[in-house]
């Protein structure tokens, strides 16, 4: 009953909420990680996108002022990660704040002697857990940023990393994936990463990923979508996690 209530509910948000045509192709048209997909797997991404706008509310921040094309924009990315999957991904929070730029958070932490320490970092985007995201249109709205790059795409796997708790790089598999192929696979990426990043080696993919394993998951996450092939050529078998657990090849679509 529950499931034929929100597909009712679905379909007529669709109806009656429906993305301008015109927006749309201008948004489609801006972000190239979208250029390869098919007509429709865009039509998907618009649905998921008119779903997402109607159960997420964006705030803006900082004076900046939300347009209609900048929250397309913000919802088309957020979406491809769930292409294939479901807005039922992204349920449990509600809030996507957006700044103009880079913004100064204020953590606090203690260390292991007890003394605490505050924070001040600028950041391009963050994700709670439990919470909102939050987003640097700056960052967010740029779309040839450097290779590998984008922020959305980053926070949201932070998002989906935390479906089961902390992002620790381990997300809830599907029922078809092996918990063992995944640690084994992104365990030996992450060693390998970290030990190139800590060599000094030149690393095409975002060395912010040497971080920590969530960090690398969601690093690994951009660049999946961003530049596949690397990912696929530097480290095959996370590649093929990734594809499982996305349910998507953008190798591909890079044909």
């Amino acid at each position: 009953m529950f499931q034929f209530v929100k597909a009712w509910r679905r379909k007529r948000i669709l109806k009656c909420h429906p993305l301008q045509d015109a927006l749309w192709q201008v948004v489609t048209g801006h972000l190239h990680l979208l250029q390869g997909l098919s007509t429709d797997e865009l039509a998907r991404l618009r649905q998921w996108a008119t779903l997402f706008l109607h159960a997420k509310r964006l705030s803006a921040a900082g004076g900046l002022i939300l347009t209609d094309k900048m929250r397309v924009m913000i919802a088309a990315q957020a979406c491809l990660p769930i292409l294939n999957l479901d807005l039922d991904y992204y349920e449990g929070w509600v809030e996507i704040i957006v700044y103009p730029d880079t913004f100064v958070p204020e953590h606090e932490y203690m260390d292991e002697i007890g003394v605490v320490h505050h924070m001040h970092v600028p950041l391009s985007g963050e994700a709670w857990l439990g919470g909102p995201v939050i987003l640097s249109w700056q960052d967010a709205g740029n779309a040839y940023a450097e290779p590998g790059y984008n922020v959305v795409v980053h926070e949201f796997a932070h998002k989906l990393d935390m479906l089961n708790g902390s992002a620790n790089g381990f997300p809830p598999l599907h029922a078809d994936m092996s918990r063992l192929a995944w640690s084994t696979a992104f365990g030996a990426a992450f060693e390998d990463f970290r030990q190139r990043v800590m060599a000094g080696h030149a690393t095409a993919i975002d060395p912010y990923a040497a971080e920590t394993p969530g960090e690398f998951f969601a690093v690994l996450s951009e660049a999946f979508f961003e530049m596949p092939l690397t990912v696929q050529r530097s480290y095959p078998d996370a590649y093929a996690q990734l594809s499982l657990f996305y349910r998507q090849d953008p190798v591909q679509r890079t044909a």
